[in-house]
């Protein structure tokens, strides 16, 4: 049997179960009906019985064993403070192109964290190159049902893979897909593609074998390496250009329409910085299939885009005549000024304002590496006063209002008292604030850990 990790609280959901038993936070659940825990996925599971038995833990040492019943569906209403009760599961390749690699020595250290871990890939998102992966993890996503996951594969040529991950266990990425199959796990695939390394005729390779694997290869992402000022690595890599970007966009164009007559779907798809590079509008969403990836900022920009025209439904343009400020990334400002001016043709009212990155680079463009420092320093060099400030939401941690500098947002605030700051997150919080600014507000999302205990999933089956 496996070894046994606490859970630990960070929240009790008001109404819950677990309320009604009275957990607290810094509570932590040991087993349920005996089961030891490792993660968030044996407590969903152990949870799916009617009768449960949870063995706590108190702050003061104190244990107890709390019975009760509930019904199947019926979650217990906690959020712990990790997924993975055993530590994440780090990473033991040290790519070329590695991001966390490139984050300046003063930030704080969960930006440092390399994360490998296939738990995290099935619960998040989160990509992973399986160069960790034992047997015991496949039979464990076997038994789990724990599917998809989200796996890196680079390239699938095994010399170059093996080189560009600087692992030697990183070559057989196409036998680590088919152990994946056979544990009966679809996944979704990402390439991060580097200029002369895995484009090109590499690229070409990669596509025909992720493309071959379908079914259980749900989609191909293309994301172009991002190098930011603080890269010390003496691997030469250089980013796309407007040429470049453009390459790419044609070469891949070709297999997305042989893949639409094939099958009616587009299945690869580009990173937006793609289109930015190369000056070239983003596909239309039709083309994106219901954004597979999009938590990988794949068709980020188009879904965007369509919720701020779904929006215009119910956010009609007010006589609100606040001067307002949006802050941006300097790759998407040309989006978010076209649609400003929809609302504000002659620029009086609304004002998008690039954010170069000078903390990590001018080549990093993205809304969502800007840091507190950067943005205080553009509002600083404003000319005139406005009534309010937009700021993107994916600038500040997952759940806190907290920039990646660790200035908080309410710091922010201090330093401009008269201008009232909100994030924005999504094309319908844009087009809501920049109608009605007045009653313009949202709440942020809490930063713990859950899980439907059972909802989506069915008891796994008896151990091999």
């Amino acid at each position: 049997m496996a070894k046994g990790y606490p859970g630990v609280i960070l929240r009790v959901l008001e109404g819950s179960i677990a309320e009604e038993l009275e957990l607290v936070p810094g509570d932590k659940i040991l087993s349920v009906n005996d089961m030891p825990l490792r993660d968030i996925i044996d407590f969903s599971f152990a949870m799916a019985d009617e009768e449960i038995e949870l063995l706590v833990e108190h702050s003061n040492g104190d244990q107890e064993v709390i019975a009760f019943d509930k019904d199947y569906d019926e979650e217990l209403g906690v959020e712990f403070e990790s997924a993975v009760f055993d530590g994440i599961r780090p990473c033991a390749n040290h790519c070329y192109f590695c991001f966390v690699d490139m984050i300046a020595p003063d930030m704080r250290h969960s930006l440092s964290i390399k994360d490998d871990d296939y738990r995290l890939s099935f619960l998040y998102g989160n990509f992973v190159t399986l160069t960790n992966m034992g047997a015991a993890d496949f039979l464990r996503i076997e038994r789990f049902h724990l599917s998809p996951l989200y796996v890196s594969v680079q390239c699938t040529n095994p010399v170059l893979r093996a080189e560009m991950l600087r692992y030697k266990g990183a070559a057989d990425i196409l036998g680590q897909l088919t152990k994946l199959e056979e544990a009966g796990a679809d996944y979704h695939t990402q390439v991060v593609l580097c200029y002369g390394l895995n484009d090109g005729e590499e690229l070409e390779r990669t596509i025909r074998d992720i493309t071959a694997r379908r079914p259980h290869a749900l989609s191909l992402a293309i994301v172009p390496v991002g190098l930011t000022k603080h890269r010390t690595d003496p691997f030469p890599l250089v980013q796309f250009d407007r040429t470049g970007a453009a390459c790419v966009i044609d070469q891949v164009e070709s297999w997305q329409r042989k893949i639409r007559a094939e099958e009616g779907r587009t299945f690869i798809y580009l990173g937006d910085e793609f289109y930015i590079l190369a000056g070239r509008d983003v596909p239309p969403a039709e083309m994106y299939d219901g954004f597979p990836q999009l938590d990988n900022g794949i068709g980020l920009t188009r879904n965007f885009i369509e919720e701020w025209s779904r929006a215009s439904t119910f956010h009609e343009a007010r006589t609100d005549k606040a001067t307002l400020v949006v802050i941006s990334g300097t790759g998407v400002a040309p989006v978010l000024d076209r649609l400003a001016r929809e609302l504000d043709p002659g620029g009086q009212r609304i004002h998008v304002l690039p954010v170069e990155n000078v903390h990590f680079g001018e080549t990093v463009n993205v809304s969502g590496l800007l840091t507190g420092h950067d943005m205080i320093a553009a509002l600083r060099a404003l000319k005139h006063t406005v009534d309010g400030v937009l700021i993107p939401a994916s600038a500040l941690r997952e759940g806190e209002d907290v920039f990646l500098d660790d200035i908080s947002l309410a710091e922010m605030r201090e330093v401009f008292p008269s201008m009232r700051i909100e994030p924005v997150a999504t094309g319908t919080d844009y087009r809501a604030a920049l109608t009605d600014w007045a009653n313009y507000h949202r709440e942020r999302v809490s930063g713990g850990y859950t899980w439907q205990s059972n909802a989506g999933y069915t008891k796994p089956a008896a151990a091999h």
